[in-house]
């Protein structure tokens, strides 16, 4: 369900090795709902069959400019009015030369320069190529003109050295291409600050108190505002999956942490997503050096309330109106709709999700969450057994359709 369904992606691939990572990345959109279509340049061919790239998204593959379609026109007309965005992986410095400098003597360099959908270069080549101060002056032309880049990454390359200059990894490429998709979207020009993760709170140098949080419904609410348009800011306590492309992370560790960066953050947010999963009570004073068990036949720890980020903001939102959406979650084990309605009054909040953390597939660390949306206008609204990611683009769905953005 993300922003690549129904999106036409023309996909070109120029020769190099890393051509091969390019029918992974034409699988993986065309799963995502993407209509991908595949144009290959000459040198490609070297490397990789046209064959590959209709067997993964089920259409023909493009090599020829003089082969006119089914409907007898040129194909470099057809794709670049057609399409929504136009992707390059891998992009060689050859390719990119002839972009900056507006050559059209290929099939997809005459789409490029035909269409005006953006454009996404994923450089691929070895380093001192890619440093060289042609290619480097080339991208620089580009940048300028609102060309985007992703990539190149720093690793192993195919003659053996290792440096700056491979392709970055498909679920990177495939992130960037959601992100320019989604910069015209209805939350353009606002601000969404999402919380994620499990706290640590320490109780010496090699110990602490945490919870089983993965982190996953904040990464999936963060990819879900930023495909929409978002500027979105994650702040994170250890995570079990990437900050998303395109997401500004903000790495905490203690409760305290979270606090200090959330109110340093949320001064100019419009929206305030907290989906963390922040300790209540940490330990009131923390042990310089590892405690011993010998000698001890137990442990007692003194604990203390950590701040109420959630409530603080809901306090201060008052007084400046800022953030103009404020959502939360509600995770319990017994009653959650009846804890999550009190939690929205007593915290000032436009919407809360409530859930089971017991469920076996709703709880921690599960990739899927059964919830109960509610908000300040009364509605409840259990929602079926769904993907986080489903359930985070309900939730940013939601925040749009809230109407307090449309205020100034």
């Amino acid at each position: 369900m993300s922003n690549l369904r129904d999106k036409h992606v023309v996909l070109g691939v120029t020769g190099g090795i890393a051509c091969y990572k390019s029918a992974d990345l034409a699988s993986k959109a065309a799963q995502e709902g993407a209509r991908v279509d595949v144009i290959l340049t000459s040198a490609a061919l070297k490397f990789i069959s046209p064959l590959t790239f209709t067997a993964v998204t089920g259409r023909r593959a493009w090599t020829d400019m003089y082969t006119p379609d089914e409907a007898g026109r040129f194909p470099h007309v057809t794709h670049s009015r057609q399409a929504d965005l136009i992707v390059i992986a891998p992009a060689t410095a050859n390719t990119i030369a002839k972009l900056a400098h507006g050559l059209a003597d290929n099939l997809l360099t005459a789409t490029v320069l035909d269409s005006r959908a953006p454009l996404l270069l994923a450089p691929a080549m070895e380093t001192h190529m890619w440093e060289h101060p042609a290619t480097q002056e080339n991208v620089r032309a580009l940048k300028e003109r609102g060309v985007h880049f992703v990539g190149p990454e720093a690793g192993h390359l195919a003659s053996g050295a290792e440096g700056v200059g491979r392709l970055a990894e498909v679920p990177t490429i495939l992130g960037a291409m959601r992100y320019v998709l989604g910069l015209n979207g209805p939350l353009r020009g606002r601000k969404v600050v999402i919380t994620a993760g499990g706290t640590r709170e320490p109780i010496d140098p090699v110990r602490f108190i945490t919870n089983p949080s993965t982190g996953k419904m904040g990464v999936a609410l963060a990819e879900a505002a930023r495909d929409l348009g978002a500027t979105t800011v994650l702040v994170h306590a250890p995570l079990q999956v990437p900050v998303p492309y395109g997401v500004r992370g903000v790495s905490i560790l203690t409760a305290q942490d979270m606090f200090d960066a959330v109110m340093a953050e949320v001064e100019d947010a419009d929206v305030f997503i907290a989906a963390a999963a922040v300790a209540d009570f940490r330990p009131a004073r923390r042990a310089e050096h590892k405690v011993k068990k010998e000698g001890r036949e137990g442990l007692v720890l003194e604990l203390e309330r950590t701040p109420d980020i959630l409530g603080t903001v809901g306090e201060r939102r008052q007084e400046t109106g800022r953030p103009l959406v404020l959502v939360g979650f509600a995770a319990e084990t017994e009653n959650p709709v009846e804890a999550a309605r009190a939690k929205l009054a007593r915290k000032n909040l436009d919407i809360i999700i409530a859930n089971d953390v017991t469920a076996a597939d709703a709880g921690f660390a599960a990739d899927t969450n059964r919830v109960v949306y509610i908000d300040r206008e009364g509605r409840v609204e259990p929602w079926p057994l769904m993907s986080k990611a489903e359930v985070a683009e309900r939730i940013i769905a939601r925040v749009v359709e809230f109407g307090l953005l449309t205020k100034p």
